[in-house]
C-alpha cells in the first residue's frame, strides 16, 4: 500500500475552522498520553451521577469495569438535567419521513413521553434488568423507548425494522426480552412495510414475550391480540406524568446490540451504563466540534451502534438539535438528502460511504440548486472512506471548507476510537488518522509486534469497550481475545500506518487478498478502481487460483449512461495495475447494477465471493435486498 500512500496528499482544516473549532492544540492528546486514567476521570466528570465512583477503571484481561462504585442514570443525563434549563425548550429532533410529513420534538416533549412511557413498561410488569426489544420505524418514538428503559433500568435490545420475522425472533429469544416495542408499519421507497405483521410471527409462541406496543404511525390496519397488544397512544394517555429515574450501578447493562455479521449466529454485544455513556457523550462533543446552535444530522438507523452512540445517547447528553429521517435518500427525489438540509440549515452531516458513493455516481448536478452554505462539518461512517470518494464529498457536498471526520469504530467499541479532531489535524483523503486522546492503538504484525503493515489492535481498556457477548462467555474470549494472547483487544481489521502515524484501515481481515504471498486490501483495489470516471462504486473479492492462491475478482457499479463493454474491463484492468501494480490486476470484472450490502450499508463480500466462483448462496437474511441476488447473477453471466 506505500505507493498509493504516497501518491495522498494532506489537506488542511480550513483557517476559519481552526480559528473557531473547540480544540486548536495537542494539549488534550499530550494530557492523555501521560495521564490516560485521569483524562477518562475528566471525562467522567461532565457527567450527572448520583454517587461518584470509588475506582477509576479495573482491568482483569480480557474484563473491565469502570468507575466502580458510582451510580447514575443515562436517561437523566440525556432529558432530565436540560429541564429547567434554557435547553428544555430546544428542538431535540427535527423528523421528517419520506412522505413529506414533519414534526418538532423539544427536549421537554421528549421528556414528558419518556416519562409516561417508562410508567407504561414498568406497568407491564417490566422492571430494573428485565430486557425490552424494539423493533421500530426511525421516528422519535424509537429514542424514547430507549430512554424509557434506561430510565427504569430495564436493558433494551433495539433491532433493525428492516429485519425478517425469523431475524427479530432469534434476537428476542437470545436477549429473552419480555416485552416488544413496534409500529404497525413504515413506509420505505414509497412500500409500506408492514412492522407489525413481522413481528407476530416472530413472537407467535415464544413464552417470554407478555406484552405488544404498537405505534400506529401508517394507520395501516393491523391484527391485535386481546391482553398482550396494546397501541402506544392510548397507553401514554393512561399513564401518569412523571417516573423517577432508577439509580443504576456503573457496570449495569444499558443495552444489548446485536450485529449483523455476514456468516454464523449474531453476537448480542453487552455495553454498560456509565462507559458507554461517558465514551458516546466526549467523542460526540470532540469528533464533532458541538457549538451551542449546532443542527446536527446523523442519518444512522437507531437499529444500529451508529443510531444508538450518535443519535439516542451521545447529541441528547450534549443537548443538541438534531435530523431524523425516515425514508430512503433517492425518495421522493434524488435530492432528497439536500433538500433537508438546506431546509433545516443542517451544520453537521454524518453518514455513510454508501451513501456519499451513491450521491457521487448521480453527480453534483442533482443538487447544486440547494444551497448547502450551512455546513460546517462532515463525518463519514461505517466502512473505509476511498479518496475518490472523499475528494468528491469535500468539494461537491463540503465546497472545500469542511473538515470530513472519517472515522473508525465499531459495534463492539462503542464509540469513535480513531478519527482526526477537525479543527486540530490535516487529513488525508482515505486515512481515519490517528487514536483520539485516551485511545492506544497501533498496527501488530501476527506475532504482537508493531509494524507499518498489520492488524489495529486496542493496547489498553477504554470506557465503552463492550462488556461481553450476551450469553457466551467463550466467544467474546475468542474472537477478541484470543490474537495475541489475551493481551490486546482485537478487532479483526488490517490497516497500513504511514511515516506520520495516519492509519489506513484496509478492511475486515477477511477482506483482506494474498495474492502470491503479497498482502493486497480490498479497499485498496476498489480506490483504484473508482478513479476511473466510468466507475460509481467498486467491490473486490478473492477467488481460488491455481497459481497464485488468490486472484481478484471485482465487481463494478457504473455510472449513469456508461455501458458494460470488454474494452472498459481492459481499461479498469489496466488502471489498478497503473495505481497498485500488475500483482493486483484483476482476473475477472463483472459489472453489476449495485452489489450485496446488509441493512447497515456494508457490502457482503461472501456472497460476492460465491457469486464469483459459482457456488450455492450462504445467508441472505442480512441482506438490505434479498432479490438483488437474481439479478447480479444475470449479469454475471453476461458480462464481458
Amino acid at each position: 500500500m506505500s505507493a498509493f500512500l504516497s501518491q495522498v496528499e494532506a489537506v488542511a482544516p480550513s483557517e476559519g475552522f481552526r480559528e473557531s473549532a473547540n480544540v486548536r492544540n495537542h494539549q488534550l492528546y499530550e494530557y492523555a498520553g501521560k495521564n490516560r486514567i485521569a483524562f477518562w476521570e475528566g471525562c467522567a466528570q461532565t457527567l450527572h451521577w448520583y454517587k461518584k465512583w470509588h475506582t477509576v477503571m479495573d482491568w482483569n484481561p480480557p474484563f473491565s469495569s469502570w468507575f466502580d462504585g458510582g451510580r447514575l442514570n443515562a436517561c437523566y443525563n440525556c432529558l432530565d438535567r436540560h429541564i429547567g434549563t434554557k435547553i428544555e425548550n430546544k428542538v431535540a429532533f427535527f423528523w421528517e419521513s419520506e412522505e413529506g410529513a414533519s414534526r418538532e420534538i423539544t427536549y421537554k416533549d421528549l421528556y414528558q413521553e419518556v416519562n409516561r412511557l417508562a410508567n407504561v413498561l414498568k406497568s407491564f410488569g417490566v422492571k430494573k434488568g428485565d430486557c425490552v426489544a424494539i423493533y421500530m420505524p426511525l421516528v422519535p418514538e424509537a429514542v424514547a423507548s430507549m430512554l424509557a428503559c434506561a430510565r427504569i433500568g430495564a436493558v433494551h435490545t433495539v433491532v433493525f425494522g428492516g429485519f425478517s420475522s425469523e431475524a427479530l425472533r432469534s434476537r428476542i429469544l437470545d436477549a429473552n426480552a419480555k416485552v416488544l416495542i413496534t409500529a404497525d408499519g413504515s413506509v420505505r421507497k414509497g412500500k409500506l412495510l408492514a412492522l407489525k405483521d413481522t413481528a407476530d410471527p416472530a413472537i407467535e409462541g415464544l413464552t417470554c414475550i407478555e406484552k405488544v406496543l404498537v405505534i400506529q404511525k401508517e394507520k395501516n390496519s393491523v391484527s391485535m391480540k386481546e391482553g398482550r397488544d396494546f397501541f402506544y397512544h392510548n397507553e401514554l394517555e393512561k399513564a401518569e406524568e412523571y417516573c423517577p429515574c432508577e439509580e443504576m450501578e456503573s457496570e449495569d447493562t444499558l443495552f444489548i446490540l446485536y450485529t449483523s455479521g455476514t456468516t454464523g449466529k449474531p453476537k448480542g454485544i453487552v455495553h454498560s451504563t456509565a462507559g458507554y455513556l461517558v465514551g458516546a457523550a466526549i467523542t460526540t462533543k470532540l469528533v464533532f466540534d458541538v457549538k451551542p446552535n449546532d443542527v446536527y444530522w446523523c442519518s444512522a438507523d437507531v437499529g444500529w451502534i451508529t443510531g444508538h452512540t450518535y443519535v439516542a445517547y451521545g447529541p441528547l447528553a450534549n443537548g443538541m438539535t438534531q435530523v431524523m429521517y425516515d425514508g430512503s435518500v433517492d425518495k421522493p427525489k434524488k435530492d432528497r438528502v439536500f433538500e433537508i438540509i438546506e431546509k433545516y440549515k443542517v451544520n453537521i452531516f454524518y453518514t455513510a460511504p454508501t451513501a456519499i458513493r451513491l450521491f457521487m455516481k448521480w453527480g453534483e448536478d442533482t443538487f447544486k440548486h440547494r444551497d448547502l452554505s450551512s455546513l460546517r462539518l462532515l463525518g463519514s461512517v461505517g466502512e473505509p472512506l476511498n479518496p475518490e470518494a472523499w475528494h468528491w464529498y469535500y468539494k461537491h457536498v463540503g465546497s472545500e471548507k469542511c473538515p470530513i471526520v472519517d472515522t473508525w469504530w465499531q459495534t463492539e467499541t462503542g464509540s469513535i476510537m480513531i478519527t482526526s479532531l477537525p479543527g486540530l489535524m490535516d487529513m488525508k483523503p482515505g486515512s481515519v488518522v490517528k487514536p483520539l486522546p485516551g485511545i492506544e492503538a497501533k498496527v501488530l504484525d501476527d506475532y504482537g509486534n508493531e509494524s507499518k503493515s498489520g492488524y489495529i489492535a486496542i493496547m489498553s481498556p477504554w470506557p465503552s469497550m463492550l462488556r461481553g457477548v450476551h450469553g457466551d462467555t467463550r466467544r467474546f474470549v475468542q474472537t477478541y481475545w484470543n490474537k495475541w494472547g489475551g493481551r490486546y483487544y482485537f478487532p479483526g481489521d488490517s490497516a497500513t500506518m504511514d511515516e506520520d502515524g495516519y492509519f489506513w484501515v484496509a478492511g475486515r481481515v477477511d477482506d483482506t487478498l494474498n495474492v502470491s504471498a503479497h498482502r493486497i486490501g480490498t479497499m485498496e483495489v476498489e480506490s483504484a478502481l473508482i478513479e476511473h470516471e466510468a466507475v460509481a462504486e467498486s467491490a473486490v473479492v478473492g477467488i481460488p487460483d491455481e497459481i497464485t492462491g488468490q486472484a481478484i475478482a471485482a465487481f463494478v457499479i457504473l455510472k449513469e449512461g456508461r455501458e458494460p463493454s470488454q474494452e472498459l474491463a481492459d481499461s479498469l484492468k489496466a488502471i489498478v495495475v497503473k495505481k497498485i501494480g500488475g500483482i493486483a490486476r484483476p482476473k475477472k470484472i463483472f459489472f453489476t447494477q449495485d452489489v450485496p450490502k446488509t441493512r447497515s450499508g456494508k457490502i457482503m463480500r461472501r456472497l460476492l465471493q460465491d457469486l464469483a466462483v459459482g457456488r450455492k448462496l450462504g445467508d441472505t437474511t442480512t441482506l438490505e435486498n434479498e432479490n438483488l441476488m437474481k439479478s447480479i447473477e444475470s449479469k454475471i453471466e453476461n458480462s464481458p
